[in-house]
């Protein structure tokens, strides 16, 4: 590597949770997490359906195949534990689907579409 190529200095964004945060973590129930996380995702595929205001220059439906695939997956290994969020957390994903569908020119074949094979039951 040549001595002229700087280095880039870590800003704190990038850099690992402290002691502290990880301590927080700590005392959240394992349940908020996954609805945390789920949450996360949901927005992140809605933006990348194009579904918020001025979304259209964001919308990649491949990416969203991508978080709608993990999100699925995320319900089916959590359903036994989600409790009275399972309901509204299912009705997100059936949510996205559609709309994934809607927004794609060749829509998947029923059964076929992202997170449909995820063995999250409803």
């Amino acid at each position: 590597m040549s001595a002229d190529v700087p280095i880039p200095e870590a800003d704190e964004s990038s850099q690992a949770p402290n002691d502290s945060t990880v301590r927080e973590l700590a005392h959240i129930p394992a349940v908020e997490v996954i609805t945390r996380a789920s949450v996360m995702l949901m927005s992140a595929a809605a933006e990348k359906l194009g579904l918020a205001e001025d979304g259209e220059q964001y919308k990649d439906l491949d990416e969203a195949r991508r978080l709608i695939e993990a999100y699925a997956g995320l319900l089916g290994a959590a359903q036994a534990d989600l409790g009275v969020h399972r309901k509204p957390l299912r009705d997100g994903l059936t949510a996205l689907q559609e709309a994934f569908r809607e927004a794609s020119l060749y829509p998947d074949e029923p059964g076929q579409g992202p997170g449909e094979k995820s063995g999250f039951r409803p």
